[in-house]
């Protein structure tokens, strides 16, 4: 039984730095460009968009297309981008052990 008590330790503690992790991540800001910068896309580290910067040459009628193009183009970056921090703190959070696929923590 010391052995389980051990494990049910580790896993409270665990669980706390999960829960640090998770608010870190809310106040990540990662940044997501496209069109050598003229759309910017900010997500947090939950994956929400929190803003969207565009240059005014691109607002107008006939570039309609290419905005939309670059938003998603800058929003895919910013997600890649928090993605790769998600990962890079999970992998300190867990000492390098790695979390099967589709396997949700959060």
């Amino acid at each position: 039984m010391k052995n389980f008590a051990q494990m049910m330790k580790q896993a409270q503690e665990l669980q706390g730095r999960m829960q640090d992790m998770q608010a870190e991540m809310e106040a990540l800001a990662c940044e997501g460009r496209a069109g050598a910068g003229m759309v910017t896309v900010t997500l947090n580290g939950k994956g929400e968009m929190k803003g969207v910067t565009i240059d005014p040459s691109m607002l107008k009628p006939e570039e309609a297309e290419i905005l939309e193009d670059l938003i998603v183009a800058a929003h895919a970056d910013a997600k890649l981008k928090v993605e790769e921090a998600m990962k890079e703190k999970m992998s300190v959070l867990t000492g390098g052990l790695p979390i099967p696929p589709g396997f949700k923590l959060f």
